[in-house]
């Protein structure tokens, strides 16, 4: 089963998208890439979310050639916020990971940050143009270091095909829909590429790859998806 996009404008309450959702990409923790900037805002962002239903949150940070985090100092980061919030969500902390030419030398180094149930997936992306030459290799190589590779927002990438998305899903990669998608929110292709993916029962997990506040509300504000959000999702 899946839901669509209706003519008319809904808040996001009204429409119940996020009532009990687990959000398996943002970027609200504070300071550390192109996300939230400040604990203020990541704190005043996660109100919103708990108002809105969200049961399970993922902070999944970049770490990439242009944003060098590291582990170590994202979880100093993590432990500053949750000593803040006091709401009842659940936060957790994982990263986005770009399959970059230093991305092996960080899997092989242990410098990741797995994603889901007993830390067995971990969330990649790519360049929004051109995929690495080496990525299939690099997506076995995941593997046989014990990850489940799950591709972030895959309906979001000019150079993936049909072709593409079936050999991915063939060589066992997991996909992530941006829920946002489906609304527009990244243009005409990505939101018939996720219309169809979801049609097609590809999708696997799905997030918000929320920013900031104005990034959230901008979303929201386009004519609403009726929830909530029918995609099969990894439980814990």
């Amino acid at each position: 089963m899946s839901i669509w996009p209706f003519h008319r404008r809904l808040s996001i309450e009204d429409s119940g998208v996020l009532k009990g959702y687990t959000d398996w990409h943002c970027h609200l923790l504070p300071g550390v890439d192109d996300g939230v900037e400040g604990l203020d805002e990541c704190i005043g962002l996660l109100a919103i979310y708990e108002i809105q239903g969200v049961r399970v949150v993922w902070m999944t940070p970049h770490i990439m050639e242009d944003i060098p985090n590291t582990p170590e100092f994202l979880r100093k980061v993590f432990d500053k916020v949750k000593a803040a919030y006091k709401g009842n969500m659940v936060l957790h902390l994982a990263a986005e990971h770009m399959l970059d030419h230093l991305f092996e030398e960080r899997l092989e180094n242990g410098q990741v940050m797995p994603i889901g149930p007993e830390r067995r997936y971990l969330l990649v992306e790519t360049s929004y143009f051109n995929p690495p030459a080496n990525m299939d290799a690099l997506l076995e190589r995941i593997r046989s270091k014990g990850f489940i590779p799950i591709l972030a927002h895959p309906e979001r990438y000019n150079y993936m095909n049909d072709a593409d998305y079936r050999k991915y899903k063939q060589m066992g990669v997991l996909f992530q829909l941006n829920i946002f998608s489906l609304v527009g929110s990244y243009g005409k292709t990505a939101q018939r590429k996720a219309r169809l993916l979801l049609k097609s029962g590809m999708y696997d997990v799905s997030g918000t790859d929320t920013h900031c506040l104005e990034n959230f509300e901008n979303d929201l504000l386009v004519p609403a998806l009726r929830g909530p959000l029918q995609v099969p999702t990894i439980t814990f």
